[in-house]
Order: structure tokens, then C-alpha cells, then sequence
């Protein structure tokens, strides 16, 4: 889907696309005084994201946050590792994902886009975690749409199909915001709009945003103000005042 017509609503990516999860988790690894190079312990403990959740969509582990998945990885790497850490740092350097500052351009641009259209999380992480990350950044979402509520992880289609039916919008008229090209395919499969937003730090300086081909998503921007300044050029419809009725799946 090519066009320049502004969507109803938005819905994002949280990790990576929102918040600084390498720059943040690194700090608190640093933190936790674990004697390791905490830029790449935050890098692998990220790299066994996308293999834990593919055991929940393979019926190998039962539904599992999030958090849970997270703590299972940690549990593995420090073991791995060989390195030696108390239950009670281990619960809270788990929290660590609770407390990922975001980017620069966020806050700001976030609250722009607010006022144009909703905009809401569509994130795999669960809702406390993303309630929390909201109350620490101070992130002003009108709604927080979770994996969690649809029991399923993205890229599975019920996750953006979910949102939509929540939001009483065809997809047509959702975008998704995110900084993963993946991401954005399995949306735009389902029919929403695609924002990438470059993000060339995100797992430490210069290894971000992976390939993609140029024209393959609506708009390509740098940053939450590149992408409200976008929108607010084209004139955007506003908040919903009569949603329209959708039957989706």
C-alpha cells in the first residue's frame, strides 16, 4: 500500500523502535557489577528474543510473557557464562527491560503524533512491562496493545489483526511504527501501512536498521519528528470522533 493519505491511527513497535533497549540494558548489566563486556551480554541476551518466542508459536513452551522468556535467556547466559549472580539481582536485573529510557526523539515527537491520531503500542512485550516503560519515559499513549491480550507473538497475524479489531478500523487505516523491516512486512501482509523509522544505534553505534528495499514501506524517516512532520504536512484526519465498524478476525 502506497499513499500519502494519513492513517487513522498508529500502532509501534516498542523495542528498539521506542526505547534504547542495548543502551539501556548495558547500563544495567554494568549495574549488576557482572564482569562481562556489558554491550555484547545485552546484545545476547536480545539474540535469544526471537528463538524464545518461536517456542511459544511452536507449542514447545506453553504461553510465556515476555518477562518470562527474558528471565529464561538470563538464567541461560549466566550459566553459559559461568557467572555467579543472587536470586534477588537476578529478579531485578530482569526488570532491567522495565526501565529502557527512549530515544531522544520520542517523548516529543510522540506527543505530536498524539495529537493527530491515536497512537497505542503493538508491542510483543507484555502489559505490565509496557505500562511500566511508559510511566518511566514518559510516554503518552493513548492505548498499550500487548501480544499479551491476543496470545500471540508478532510477526503472527492475529497480533495485527488484533489491534485493528480494537481500534474499530480496517487495517487500511492503521500504520504501523516500527524500526524492523520484518516487522513491517508481516503488518503490511495483513493489510496496515508501514513507517520505518531508522534507528542506525539500535544494537550499539552503527549496527541498526537492517536492509531493506528502497519504496518497500509507505514513509521512511529518521526519527518521531522527521515522521509527525510528515503526517502534519499532509494534514492528518485527527482523533477518531465516529469510528467505523469493522469485522475482523
Amino acid at each position: 500500500m502506497k499513499t500519502d493519505t494519513p492513517p487513522r491511527a498508529l500502532v509501534f513497535d516498542v523495542f528498539g523502535t521506542v526505547v534504547d533497549w542495548h543502551g539501556s540494558v548495558a547500563r544495567e548489566v554494568r549495574r549488576a557489577g557482572l564482569p562481562v563486556d556489558a554491550k555484547d551480554f545485552a546484545r545476547a541476551w536480545r539474540a535469544g528474543y526471537a528463538p524464545a518466542m518461536d517456542e511459544v508459536r511452536r507449542g514447545v513452551l506453553p504461553w510465556t510473557t515476555i518477562d518470562g522468556l527474558h528471565r529464561r535467556i538470563l538464567d541461560r547466559l549466566l550459566t553459559e557464562q559461568r557467572l555467579d549472580l543472587p536470586e534477588a539481582a537476578r529478579a531485578d536485573l530482569n526488570l532491567a527491560w522495565h526501565r529502557l529510557d527512549p530515544w531522544p526523539d520520542v517523548p516529543q515527537g510522540l506527543a505530536q503524533l498524539k495529537a493527530m491520531m491515536p497512537v497505542a503500542t503493538l508491542s510483543n512485550g507484555n502489559l505490565r512491562l509496557l505500562l511500566d516503560l511508559a510511566r518511566h519515559g514518559g510516554l503518552v499513549w493513548d492505548a498499550l496493545f500487548s501480544a499479551e491480550l491476543f496470545g500471540h507473538y508478532k510477526p503472527d497475524p492475529e497480533t495485527y489483526l488484533g489491534a485493528c479489531r480494537l481500534l474499530d478500523l480496517p487495517p487500511a487505516e492503521v500504520t504501523l511504527v516500527a524500526a524492523h523491516p520484518d516487522d513491517l512486512r508481516a503488518a503490511a501482509r495483513c493489510g496496515l501501512g508501514t513507517a520505518l523509522v531508522l534507528r542506525p544505534d539500535e544494537f550499539g553505534a552503527g549496527r541498526g536498521t537492517a536492509a531493506h528495499v528502497a519504496e518497500e514501506f509507505d514513509v521512511v524517516v529518521d526519527g518521531f519528528g522527521a515522521l509527525a512532520g510528515h503526517w502534519g504536512h499532509l494534514g492528518a484526519l485527527g482523533p477518531l470522533t465516529q469510528p467505523s465498524a469493522t469485522d475482523i478476525g
